[in-house]
């Protein structure tokens, strides 16, 4: 299926960084008909809240970029917070959005479900190969679990599922607590605060050795839109392979 402008696109997590830049994305390249619920009136950790309003609204489309999300400290400190909430807003999205018709879901993970140590360029095939980092073992264990779902549903019941893997994110909307913000926002801060202060140096966790790759979440958006309003057919998902999920349109 191929959406049209009239579609009507359920983004869950629209007041985050990245489902408020895919939202604007969607109304750049004209798609209006847009669905959303801040947390204080849907808790997509709630499955009978989830499950009625997905059947009230039935949407077409769904783009799942809620999530609980954090830096380093944040990981460490709630661990059980971090694999429970996320593995509870997945599986009641998921299933709610079969269970109401939707035609197509993306799914929106992280490239942290890879291994620590994985070869570079990261191929899919090196998913469940190694040990994770560990981190932030508890977000990648439920985001693997997941996009396992979507491949599960994909192969059981034909339910046309693709799973996007980002990289580290940034951009407007971006998180500057100290506690609980990525690299890069944290970064700019400690720039920024120093700056201020007039010190000589700013000093950042870790060895300095480690590269990392960056997007902007504009740029992220606009790839989210183009994968959403790709043509598919749920009859040929149900055929391929479970690792072909990814990245499929």
């Amino acid at each position: 299926m191929s959406i049209s402008k009239r579609s009507l696109i359920y983004v869950a997590g629209h007041c985050g960084m990245v489902g408020s830049a895919i939202v604007g994305a969607l109304e750049r390249h004209d798609y209006g008909n847009l669905l959303v619920r801040p947390r204080a009136e849907l808790d997509l950790t709630e499955q009978a809240a989830v499950q009625a309003f997905f059947l009230q609204h039935r949407p077409e489309v769904v783009i799942l970029a809620a999530a609980r999300v954090g830096g380093i400290l944040a990981n460490s400190s709630h661990p059980a917070q971090f694999i429970r909430d996320n593995l509870l807003i997945q599986g009641n999205v998921i299933e709610a959005a079969r269970c109401a018709g939707a035609q197509k879901l993306v799914f929106l993970g992280s490239s942290c479900i890879y291994p620590r140590l994985a070869p570079q360029p990261i191929r899919e095939e090196y998913l469940l190969t190694g040990p994770l980092e560990p981190t932030n073992e508890w977000y990648a264990v439920a985001k693997i679990a997941g996009v396992k779902l979507c491949q599960a549903y994909r192969r059981e019941y034909g339910f046309n599922a693709i799973c996007l893997m980002t990289t580290n994110l940034y951009g407007p909307g971006d998180s500057f607590d100290l506690e609980n913000s990525h690299v890069l926002p944290a970064l700019i801060r400690r720039f920024h605060e120093a700056k201020l202060r007039g010190d000589d140096r700013v000093v950042a966790w870790g060895t300095g050795t480690p590269r990392r790759e960056f997007l902007h979440v504009f740029d992220l958006a606009e790839a989210v839109v183009l994968l959403t309003k790709s043509r598919s057919s749920t009859s040929a998902a149900a055929r391929t392979s479970p690792s072909e999920s990814f990245a499929r349109s």
